[in-house]
């Protein structure tokens, strides 16, 4: 598969945070959900791959080129929504298109007039006024309307209302069915990540925790419930944010080490979301190793 966007060895050191050799990629035709708790670096990782942030060491390639000498040619057919509105919140979206198109040698005003009304977005009213998910859906239809081949989202559903989010994913899966383009989905809402992601990526304290097809990570991880008496010997040790409570434990499990369990212990799919609370639970047993038990 051709990869739209490739990560390797990225580094970036702040005072109080850092990215350390984050490498990912996504192939041509998918989406990617970008996943972790707050302050995991999706921002930075983000604004490293719009050279927004001048990344300390690796490389980051858009559409084969690179993020910061061909910056410029990149953003040329990149589309970007963030958590909020980046445009002049005193225009309407006329002229909002009249600040846009001399940026865009393939702006398609037809296709921009479609997609305000496809959105019911009005064409005369301040862009300010908007709700949440109409500025949302503006920012979508801009991205449309330069044809962006890949969209970038940095947690765009926090705060929408579930109509909004709903239309929102479907805009997203609509997209995509040009196998052409991509989506990374920087998002803290795993269930949109779970509906339509065919590739995760789990950032953790600056690192890559995991990054795979969706399906292998449904299928690499177990939530583990039980008797803490029940546990094998050399188990505890695999499991991941283990909690004993006084009634028993639970934890993360890796699948491959599911063999051989006793009867007495009992296992679930865990989802992302489940996935993301263990790890941070782990992280937090770490650092404060006698807050295991309770």
């Amino acid at each position: 598969m051709e990869n739209i966007l490739e990560i390797r060895g990225l580094c970036k050191k702040y005072d109080d945070f850092a990215l350390e050799d984050v490498s990912f990629s996504l192939p041509k035709g998918y989406i990617m959900g970008f996943v972790g708790q707050n302050g995991s670096g999706k921002t930075t990782t983000i604004r490293s791959i719009l050279n927004m942030a001048k990344i300390d060491s690796g490389n980051i390639s858009v559409f084969g080129l690179d993020s910061v000498t061909d910056s410029i040619a990149i953003k040329e057919r990149l589309g970007v929504v963030f958590d909020s509105l980046y445009l002049a919140e005193h225009l309407n979206t006329k002229q909002i298109e009249q600040q846009l198109k001399p940026f865009y040698k393939d702006w398609d005003s037809t296709e921009f007039s479609a997609r305000l009304r496809a959105f019911d977005l009005p064409d005369n009213k301040k862009v300010g006024a908007f709700s949440k998910g109409m500025k949302m859906k503006l920012m979508i239809a801009i991205a449309l309307s330069h044809k962006a081949e890949l969209i970038i989202l940095d947690e765009p559903t926090s705060g929408l209302d579930p109509v909004a989010r709903d239309e929102l994913l479907d805009i997203l899966s609509e997209y995509i069915e040009d196998e052409n383009r991509g989506v990374l989905f920087s998002t803290h809402i795993t269930a949109d990540v779970e509906r339509i992601a065919d590739f995760v990526t789990i950032l953790h304290d600056g690192k890559v925790w995991f990054t795979g097809e969706r399906d292998t990570l449904a299928e690499s991880y177990a939530v583990l419930k039980g008797a803490e008496e029940d546990i094998p010997a050399g188990l505890k040790e695999k499991l991941i944010g283990f909690h004993a409570y006084r009634n028993g434990f639970d934890a993360l499990i890796h699948t491959d080490d599911l063999a051989g369990l006793p009867a007495a212990l009992e296992y679930e799919k865990a989802s992302i979301d489940e996935i993301l609370v263990y790890i941070a639970k782990e992280d937090r047993y770490e650092r404060h190793p006698e807050s295991r038990a309770v």
